[in-house]
């Protein structure tokens, strides 16, 4: 994938927050002095991106002090192994999304389940950049640890893991509290290629292990104290998290939605 940033492909958010865009996906860079949080980083074939853009915001791969995986799928973890194997950065997720990361087992949209959504707009064109990027590799984590302790880490930004299963079984947002930021990963978005809409919304329902726990996770979210939101994909929205989470639920109407599978983008 191209290394090369467009103006808006590194957006600073405030204070030495960062959302960076990757090839269909997101990750965020918290920077504090010399040091660095990384949460989740993109596709296998985003990796030389994802250290073009640590340099880019004066880093070397070296100053992350842990990468916080929201979940694992491919296009969030793809160079969560080189960076822990090659750079010895820790790779932090909920206790429920280690086994995931580890592949014990996948929770994946398979291409029989694609094929069936074919028709729809944008599916085809993001099968393909999916399958170009990395989306099928496999790429375990060989060493993933659960959050040392509960509530925030000591990282650069403080983040606080909120749990919000649905998308995946252990998936988690990052909240955080001195920025009003919140990390949502893919349990609240803001756009997708397979898509028809714009703004705050649920993935479409073939991407979800589980629906309904998603639904709930998004309620959860719209407790959370923060102004603007970095999603897994799309761009960043601001405003109130508990508006944008009450839009993405009115708009998770059957009627808006395509395809009941388990899955990733």
């Amino acid at each position: 994938m191209p290394n090369k940033f467009r103006d808006d492909d590194i957006v600073h958010i405030r204070d030495e927050v960062y959302l960076v865009s990757g090839s269909n996906t997101n990750w965020v860079v918290v920077k504090e002095g010399d040091s660095a949080t990384l949460i989740d980083s993109g596709y296998p074939a985003d990796y030389e991106r994802l250290l073009a853009s640590l340099a880019t915001l004066g880093l070397h791969q070296g100053a992350v002090n842990a990468l916080l995986v929201t979940h694992a799928h491919n296009d969030h973890i793809g160079a969560a192994e080189r960076m822990r194997a090659l750079h010895d950065i820790p790779v932090l997720m909920h206790q429920e999304e280690v086994p995931h990361a580890r592949r014990d087992f996948l929770q994946q949209v398979s291409a029989g389940q694609v094929l069936t959504q074919a028709l729809h707009p944008g599916v085809l064109p993001w099968a393909f950049h999916a399958l170009r990027a990395g989306g099928t590799y496999h790429v375990p984590v060989l060493n993933p640890r659960p959050f040392p302790t509960p509530g925030s880490l000591d990282l650069p930004g403080a983040p606080t893991p909120i749990h919000t299963p649905g998308h995946t079984l252990g998936h988690c947002a990052y909240h955080l509290p001195g920025s009003g930021i919140l990390v949502s990963g893919d349990a609240l978005v803001t756009g997708h290629p397979t898509s028809r809409i714009t703004g705050p919304q649920l993935l479409p329902d073939m991407f979800h292990a589980n629906r309904d726990r998603a639904l709930t996770s998004l309620v959860a979210l719209g407790g959370i104290d923060a102004d603007t939101i970095l999603p897994g994909h799309g761009p960043a929205h601001y405003g109130s998290v508990k508006e944008a989470a009450a839009q993405a639920l009115q708009r998770a109407e059957p009627d808006a939605v395509f395809g009941r599978a388990a899955g990733s983008v």
